[in-house]
């Protein structure tokens, strides 16, 4: 039997030191110093986190005895942000690919016994253990093409114990890779087989029981619902969006997907955010999430997988200033999606983002639809060091490769966990 040793974050050296040669991304990188497009720039680490940025030839001399590591012109990024995925389930659904191959909606799918409901099975029949074997590699996936900080959701236990081992599985995940994981309760997710017919009662359980529960525990970062005509009504989500402010949780919503349920515009009622999905997203949502400041996160990756054909309002969000962050979403029914890079080319190809505004979706806004947006999104004095070295001559290279993983260096929570 092979052994799979997980290095720790301490088994990585340290970043500290005086970054020298490093091209920043047009428009992504930096708050501190102007530097103009092109130039050089230095970035100086000392105890993994960015004490200065600027031009090359101007870092402070307090700072010249530290080690220098010469990036050689390499293109500088800020780590990448994953700010949707369901990266701990059990099981796979590769069946239901070929369901809708055949013509099943997803609708139908769902009806037919498949869907969230088949990764409640097998996630319910999965040890915390055997679920931190299954969320490893696909974690570490997205890590080895500069991810530095992902969310990742509950949602396939419906059940006090089983979202709880979810949630504790993540949290392990984080700490045994070293990256930064948000955590958030997507308790209602669906319907569990035991409460068909009793969506209020399974709702007060969600509200009263299981949030309560795990919020004490340390395990919410963030409350999702997935707000939909096969999931929970309007009036079900304000409930759990009311329980999480009770707990002064934030909140987030897979809105708009299949259809406009109007839950964009009461999620930004009580301030969310993101939403999520948003393809059926009205005007009057739209207006409603610039006003509060809520994210637009888009998924092509589920977009594509379900071969769905109404896009996203993706002119009127640009025209009224809401951020685009793009995310994964990966799952295991409708996103099985383990590249960041490529959702970020989808997101031109399909719903037509200009590359700054893609590679924008994967770092900045991402950090801000994950509430991180003071410590993740940008390379910036003051922040953890989390920036990421491409051999590219040119920013778009990023959106327009896919299929390999081109990171030459990652530096990640102050260390380096690639390159040198």
């Amino acid at each position: 039997m092979t052994t799979t040793t997980i290095p720790t974050p301490q088994s990585h050296p340290s970043a500290d030191g005086i970054w020298i040669g490093l091209r920043p991304a047009p428009g992504l990188c930096t708050a501190d110093l102007p530097v103009p497009e092109g130039a050089a720039t230095c970035v100086v680490v000392q105890g993994g986190t960015v004490q200065w940025v600027g031009p090359e030839d101007a870092w402070p001399a307090a700072w010249n005895a530290l080690p220098r590591f010469d990036a050689r012109g390499a293109l500088a990024t800020p780590g990448l942000v994953d700010c949707h995925t369901h990266l701990v389930y059990g099981g796979q659904r590769a069946n239901e690919f070929a369901m809708r191959l055949a013509g099943a909606t997803y609708e139908e799918v769902a009806r037919a016994g498949g869907g969230i409901v088949s990764s409640v099975r097998a996630t319910r029949e999965a040890s915390e253990d055997e679920l931190f074997a299954l969320a490893l590699p696909r974690l570490q996936a997205l890590l080895d093409e500069g991810v530095c900080a992902i969310e990742i959701k509950s949602g396939y236990g419906l059940a006090l114990d089983h979202e709880r081992k979810q949630l504790r599985v993540a949290r392990r995940l984080g700490e045994a890779l070293g990256v930064t994981v948000r955590t958030t309760f997507l308790g209602a997710h669906a319907l569990p087989s035991e409460y068909a017919g009793r969506s209020q009662d399974y709702t007060d359980l969600v509200c009263k029981e299981m949030l309560p529960a795990l919020a004490a525990e340390g395990l919410v970062d963030a409350v999702d619902v997935f707000c939909e005509r096969i999931a929970f009504t309007l009036a079900e989500t304000e409930q759990v969006f009311q329980a999480a402010r009770a707990l002064g949780i934030p909140v987030k919503l897979h809105a708009e997907q299949l259809s406009d349920m109007g839950g964009a515009a009461l999620a930004a009622r009580y301030g969310a955010l993101s939403c999520d999905h948003i393809e059926h997203l009205s005007a009057d949502g739209i207006a409603a999430m610039k006003a509060a400041g809520t994210v637009a996160v888009l998924l092509p990756g589920a977009y594509y997988t379900l071969r769905d054909t109404h896009l996203p309002p993706i002119a009127a969000l640009r025209e009224a200033g809401v951020p685009m962050a793009v995310s994964t979403d990966h799952n295991p029914g409708t996103s099985p999606a383990l590249s960041l890079l490529l959702m970020a080319n989808m997101a031109c190809t399909l719903f037509r983002l200009t590359v700054p505004e893609a590679l924008a979706g994967i770092t900045t806004h991402a950090a801000r639809a994950l509430g991180l947006q003071d410590t993740h999104g940008l390379i910036a004095s003051g922040r953890p060091a989390n920036f990421v070295l491409w051999p590219f001559a040119d920013a778009a290279e990023l959106a327009y490769w896919f299929g390999h993983k081109p990171a030459r260096t990652i530096v990640r929570q102050g260390r380096i966990v690639k390159g040198a």
